[in-house]
């Protein structure tokens, strides 16, 4: 690069960065202006609207209930991955959208709950079942839902359908672009939508109309025999119509009828406080490891930290481009993934330090830093990459919420480390700046720890660790206080509304009452929501016994004047159905498994990706004892902290496992225990030194957080200390095992 290029490049990186900052902070201000306006807030951050429904008829079944939960969660989540639907009482649904303001609008657009159904035009003795009306603007019933059942013209009711979407084809003759809604029935519906298709193509490719809340959506005529239970809806239609008919049609697939009996907006959950605590921990750990990187870096680690403010601004801009859902764990994340961001420039510069201790040039070293960090990067990224969208495709709620967040860190971090760090480093050297003692002080030579020599300790120490949760959940569950402690958000609660004489800000409730309510309900982690427009105050706690509950009252009453009349208490289920959790399992094997495949792939070794798994569940059991042990709240952020330290744990591992793959292939004929101990001790500053960057960010965190944020905090620190402990005493001695058993067990055949 040219000195004249160089200048431009530095030019144009300053550019950026005050563009982006600008851009940001607009966007933060009383106007709303910028990038940042749109970011779209969560519940806890922002409020919005509480809508409730009720079982039409008799109280339904757990069973009914829970499906119907399901389902209206699945629904909701296309208005944002943290809405939530919950059971409140025997008989109702509680649904919370964020970032909503009209409640009207809300209603309109999801639509009234009801029954659905696809009905033959005509019946077993020719008779129709509906008509044009007498306006001739559409068609109308000719029988009543009772009739049409009893007679059998109903082909299919709403809880046949698995999906429906709003898609686009072109068509055969003009090309032109049309919509359609896309449906896939379950095994049961498509046997009997094959059957009634037939009967209506035979009949003059005659119509099936489908029925929902008392009104034909649409009258759709039948142009082939449909078996395979996946259907099209077209006509002459605009993509707006279509959503509106698969929306209907999604939200109609209940097992339970429901009628909206009340919606509300209301405010945040957490006080502003709460926000600008942890923007605070986020400013102040990004000072924090911009110092240390240009302590221990010199020059690279200044291009670094320059990296770092860009990649921070990208993540707050790209948040607002593609529509991403902000909570405070969410927050939390994101300061979490600057310290995670720090690890792709870690690697490459410990590269550079390297082969100048070797006597390389700057320029040399420079090249050969960038190059050979570059598989680790890729390998250690992608594997993430990849439990990402597993998580985005098989999980549900805030699981999705959090790939989401998690892919997007991912990839900007991968694009500043590897264009943005490089161009501002180049650039530097290409202005001038070319002495050696700038860009890194010289390793001195360590001799090998013997890391391998110690395997049985660690093994002994990894094993009691991992079975501590489990006996701790057994000694818990003897002393009747729950294996964990699970938060509302798993097995449900109380909702107790009260409505007070005056209104009452966020700050002030969590100032004023909640140390005492915590004391009174015997919970510490309340969940508070105001109702816009009236002096009434939502509070959400583990679930209260009649004692807990008048002691409640008594508070109010006392301290409050709020009568007995003006407290409402109701039990509500949990906003992480058993499906939830189902879905968040499954995505984690699923991604365990693709994790391992990947890592099998690249290394071409299956003893690698064993060795990655084994060291990944390692950790994530270890922070569940930690969870069990210090009786940690196990909530939504539960759910976080163990997919954050799936998606980092596998990273130090890859680096350790690409460094020994890299020397076996320079050095075949070493022996394999000094070799897997050079290479541990090789990486072993740079697995100390991204593990510290990405825990000065938590306990920035955990110092200045409020509780919610402190119970994410500690648990992540735990695993980020397991995962430095892992990675450098566990890994490369499981591999290490296996190699040789399986080697043993190769020669014993030979022979």
């Amino acid at each position: 690069m040219k000195k004249s290029r160089g200048i431009l490049s530095l030019i144009l990186i300053a550019a950026v960065i005050a563009f982006l900052g600008v851009t940001t902070a607009h966007g933060l201000n009383s106007k709303g202006m910028g990038a940042a306006k749109n970011i779209n807030l969560g519940l806890d951050l922002e409020g919005g609207v509480s809508i409730t429904y009720e079982a039409v008829g008799e109280t339904p079944s757990d069973e009914d209930m829970k499906d119907t939960v399901y389902k209206l969660q699945r629904r909701v989540e296309e208005y944002s991955t943290e809405a939530q639907a919950y059971q409140v009482g025997d008989n109702r649904v509680g649904i919370e959208i964020p970032g909503v303001q009209d409640a009207n609008e809300i209603l309109e657009e999801l639509g009234q709950p009801g029954s659905l159904y696809f009905i033959k035009h005509l019946d077993s003795e020719g008779n129709e079942n509906y008509s044009v009306n007498a306006e001739g603007t559409g068609y109308e019933l000719t029988k009543t839902i009772d009739e049409l059942q009893a007679d059998g013209s109903i082909v299919l009711t709403g809880s046949e359908v698995e999906s429906a979407s709003a898609g686009s084809f072109a068509d055969q003759t003009t090309g032109a672009t049309e919509y359609a809604v896309e449906l896939k029935l379950n095994e049961e519906g498509t046997a009997a939508f094959a059957t009634a298709t037939e009967e209506a193509y035979n009949n003059g490719q005659d119509s099936i109309a489908i029925y929902y809340d008392g009104d034909l959506i649409s009258v759709p005529s039948v142009n082939a025999v449909i078996k395979n239970g996946e259907a099209t809806i077209s006509g002459n239609m605009t993509y707006e119509e279509a959503d509106s008919i698969a929306s209907t049609i999604r939200i109609g697939g209940l097992n339970v009828e429901l009628k909206e009996i009340s919606s509300e907006v209301v405010g945040a959950q957490l006080g502003q406080e709460a926000v600008s605590t942890s923007l605070l921990a986020g400013v102040i750990g990004l000072v924090i490891v911009c110092l240390f990187m240009c302590w221990v870096y010199l020059l690279p680690g200044f291009a670094a930290s320059l990296a770092l403010i860009i990649y921070t601004e990208l993540v707050l801009v790209l948040l607002n481009a593609f529509d991403i859902t902000l909570t405070l764990p969410g927050i939390a994340g994101i300061i979490l993934g600057i310290g995670m961001a720090v690890d792709a420039n870690v690697i490459i510069f410990a590269r550079v330090k390297e082969e100048l201790t070797d006597g390389m040039s700057v320029h040399a070293a420079l090249k050969a830093g960038f190059h050979k960090a570059l598989s680790a990067i890729i390998d250690g990224n992608v594997t993430t990459l990849i439990a990402a969208a597993v998580l985005w495709f098989r999980g549900s709620g805030t699981v999705r919420g959090f790939a989401q967040t998690l892919a997007l860190g991912i990839v900007v971090s991968m694009f500043t480390a590897l264009v943005i760090t490089r161009l501002i480093i180049y650039a530097f050297y290409a202005i001038g700046i070319r002495s050696e003692k700038v860009y890194g002080r010289k390793l001195k030579k360590r001799k090998p720890i013997d890391f391998l020599g110690k395997r049985k300790a660690f093994f002994a120490l990894s094993i009691v660790l991992c079975l501590s949760g489990f006996v701790g959940m057994g000694i818990n569950h003897a002393r009747g206080i729950g294996a964990m402690n699970y938060s509302l958000d798993f097995v449900g609660g109380t909702s107790t509304n009260v409505t007070f004489d005056k209104e009452y800000t966020l700050d002030e409730i969590d100032s004023m009452m909640i140390p005492d309510l915590e004391k009174i309900t015997d919970d510490p982690n309340i969940q508070v929501q105001t109702v816009k427009g009236t002096n009434q105050v939502v509070f959400k706690t583990q679930s209260q016994d009649l004692e807990k509950r008048e002691a409640f009252a008594n508070y109010m009453e006392e301290n409050y004047g709020v009568a007995a009349t003006d407290i409402h208490t109701e039990n509500i289920s949990s906003t992480v159905s058993s499906e939830m959790r189902t879905d968040a399992v499954v995505a984690v094997i699923i991604a365990t498994v693709c994790m391992l495949l990947y890592i099998w792939f690249r290394f071409k070794d299956i003893r690698f990706a064993s060795s990655a798994v084994i060291a990944l569940v390692h950790d994530v059991l270890v922070v569940l004892a930690f969870y069990v042990i210090a009786r940690v709240s196990v909530g939504n952020t539960f759910i976080a902290c163990m997919l954050t330290i799936v998606g980092y744990s596998i990273n130090a591992t890859i680096v350790i496992f690409d460094r020994i793959r890299e020397e076996r292939k320079l050095h075949s004929k070493e022996d394999l225990k000094e070799l897997v101990n050079r290479c541990i001790t090789q990486t072993l500053t740079r697995s100390i030194y991204t593990n510290l960057t990405t825990f000065i960010m938590v306990v920035a965190l955990f110092v200045l957080g409020v509780s919610s944020i402190k119970e994410f905090a500690s648990p992540l620190m735990v695993g980020i200390a397991c995962g430095a402990y892992t990675s450098v005493c566990i890994t490369g001695a499981l591999w290490y095992v296996m190699r040789k058993r399986t080697d043993g067990l190769t020669e014993k055949k030979k022979h």
